[in-house]
């Protein structure tokens, strides 16, 4: 059993037997001993496929007791009764937050305008080196047999040919007459747009809001922290990050967005000899990580330099020092992704629209706001 398939067989089997009604006498599910034996798999493997069960809806998991399906397993053979079926193709369910709170309000809009939810593999499907082409077809496929009346489906990375592989993703969905939405993001790069649906947050205009509270505290030197082979939400942020700094006349860097390694200490040694006030970090993980860093370097934070993230994750509250960052609105991009998605089904024929959501700053300990001198 190959690298990528290993939970995600044991997820898909275990799916199958919950719909089909396997464990209707007690609910309760295979242990993961029981599952390391007959997949002969490592028990973190096992436990995975049992985690991914749980963030799709269809089990819970008892400490001391085991593992149980649950009642609204029914609700995913609906079929039978006539029910619909929509589609969720979301790469980062159950290992990015954001998309696991996105991931739960889609569901429950589902059930509750009768639709079963078909996954598409795993749901925390996450292979670092990303899908094969081969297996992003079987992904489309296994949502072109259940025949769904549509797709919701969030971009996997941004490297290692992720983004052709995106692109035939949505693009073979459509020529199966699925219509689909994209959540989060588009599948061409920034500024550039698709011709299909996308809801998500203003990247843009986030990333300036950010970047303005910290000049309007006095930052002057600002340096943004990114990875290489950025999605396009990354890219927009850079974009926005930049055009606040030229509208407050700060010296910008020309080119693409850099890229740095928050983890790397003689990196992030290399800038601090420029003496940054502030680090504009593309998500609340790099933050994290960053601030890890400093604290090593003996850089302190807020008083020696300043950090700001993206996402408003639950631990941004809980790192040394709590991080100002910006709010993904999750609930409302849900519901407006499930509306669009509506008014695609109902008139396949609507001009496609780019839905884009405030996020709202949170100010904490980490822009130094409250820090004294």
């Amino acid at each position: 059993m190959s690298k990528h398939i290993k939970h995600t067989q044991i997820f898909s089997d275990l799916k199958k037997l919950i719909i089909e009604g396997k464990y209707a006498d007690d609910g309760r599910l295979p242990s993961e001993a029981q599952l390391v034996l007959k997949y002969k798999v490592s028990r973190p493997t096992a436990a995975r496929a049992l985690h991914d069960l749980q963030v799709a809806g269809l089990v819970d998991r008892r400490a001391g007791s085991g593992t149980f399906a649950r009642s609204i397993s029914a609700s995913d053979a609906d079929q039978k009764k006539g029910g619909d079926f929509i589609g969720l193709l979301v790469p980062g369910m159950g290992v990015t937050e954001i998309f696991d709170v996105i991931c739960g309000k889609l569901v429950r809009l589902a059930r509750g305008n009768n639709y079963s939810v078909v996954w598409s593999s795993s749901p925390a499907t996450h292979d670092p080196d990303g899908p094969t082409m081969e297996q992003a077809e079987e992904f489309c496929q296994e949502l072109i047999e259940s025949k769904v009346k549509g797709a919701f489906f969030a971009p996997f990375g941004w490297q290692n040919g992720q983004a052709k592989i995106n692109r035939m993703i949505a693009g073979r969905l459509r020529v199966a007459g699925i219509p689909v939405v994209l959540l989060d993001c588009d599948v061409l790069p920034f500024p550039q747009r698709s011709d299909f649906d996308v809801v998500g947050i203003d990247n843009f205009k986030a990333a300036y809001m950010l970047t303005e509270h910290l000049l309007k505290m006095g930052c002057r030197k600002l340096q943004f922290v990114a990875s290489t082979n950025n999605a396009p939400t990354v890219a927009a942020r850079y974009a926005g990050f930049r055009e606040v700094l030229l509208q407050y006349d700060v010296p910008v860097e020309f080119g693409s967005c850099p890229a740095t390694d928050p983890s790397d200490e003689k990196e992030i040694g290399a800038l601090l000899k420029n003496k940054p006030d502030a680090f504009v970090c593309a998500n609340d993980y790099k933050a994290g990580v960053l601030m890890h860093t400093l604290e090593n370097l003996g850089c302190n934070v807020p008083g020696d330099v300043r950090i700001v993230g993206f996402d408003d994750v639950k631990y941004a509250t809980l790192l040394r020092v709590p991080l100002t960052t910006m709010h993904q609105p999750c609930h409302d991009i849900a519901y407006a992704a499930w509306q669009v998605m509506q008014n695609r089904i109902a008139n396949p024929s609507l001009p496609y629209s780019t839905l884009s959501l405030n996020a709202h700053l949170v100010i904490r300990q980490s822009c130094g706001a409250y820090h004294r001198k």
